[in-house]
């Protein structure tokens, strides 16, 4: 028979496990997740949630509608073009671009490609820190506290405070944790999202799908990141990480890391998330 003071050494793994259950939950409180607010702007259908604006995100929605949407971002030279959904619910949309002058159109589908132009709203955004927007999920980069990479990254980076640290575990884990999809790189269709917990699941993706978890990972722990779409060697589509580590720009491609390829590759930037 165990002696009566032998319940220590049972309680004592329970209550360390129950407060690494707590540290895990307060450290994913801390993440940085939209929330819609009570400031808006509404035209002919449109309407923008910019209560966060400063954060460097706005929410956008259309009315619900029976044909396609789209959204189109304009900011200086730079256009971004999304599709938007018909169910009249909020989506998040980054202000990648910092400071200046936005622009949001909204377009309906009328006829087979054909788009006809709705509501247009221009807001002037003046962001509290340039690297918010990289530290919020969006609709390109689409998670929140129950996401499975996202889970992972709290379990592989809880108690990290080094910004090289998280970077280098998160790369590190995604480098030997996942391998290519060819099967899905030749089959998927144009203007398909990164599945986050898809690709999780199966520890397998194409170049987008291994660039938002990524991407998530680091942002879920703090580390502001881009998600960067663009060509590679000039003639393959492609997508890859840039990340802003103790203040500095670090380049992560996960596709390369799980190949070891395009050591010489030259990457040309079109856009980023």
């Amino acid at each position: 028979m165990r002696p009566c003071g032998d319940w220590k050494s049972r309680a004592l793994p329970l209550l360390a496990a129950f407060l690494a259950v707590l540290l895990a939950a307060a450290a994913l409180s801390e993440m940085l997740l939209p929330a819609a607010g009570k400031k808006t702007k509404s035209k002919d259908g449109l309407t923008l949630d910019i209560s966060h604006a400063d954060q460097g995100y706005v929410m956008a929605k259309a009315a619900k509608s029976k044909k396609r949407l789209k959204l189109r971002v304009k900011v200086e030279d730079h256009t971004l073009n999304y599709d938007l959904n018909t169910e009249g619910e909020y989506e998040v949309f980054p202000l990648q671009y910092g400071d200046g002058k936005y622009t949001f159109t909204l377009y309906k589908n009328v006829s087979g490609k054909k788009y006809a132009e709705e509501g247009k709203i221009s807001l002037t955004v003046s962001l509290a820190d340039p690297n918010l927007p990289f530290l919020y999920p969006n609709q390109y980069v689409n998670y929140n506290a129950d996401t499975l990479c996202v889970q992972e990254a709290e379990k592989i980076c809880g108690g990290m405070a080094d910004q090289r640290q998280i970077y280098e575990t998160v790369c590190d884990y995604v480098s030997t944790h996942f391998a290519y999809d060819y099967i899905k790189s030749v089959s998927v269709k144009t203007g398909t999202m990164p599945d986050l917990d898809g690709a999780w699941e199966k520890h397998m993706g194409i170049c987008q799908d291994l660039s938002a978890i990524t991407v998530a990972m680091l942002r879920s722990q703090g580390v502001p990141a881009k998600m960067e779409i663009g060509n590679l060697n000039g003639t393959v589509y492609h997508a890859w990480v840039t990340a802003v580590v103790n203040g500095e720009d670090e380049f992560f491609d996960p596709t390369a890391a799980i190949n070891a390829v395009n050591k010489d590759a030259m990457y040309t930037l079109e856009r980023y998330y």
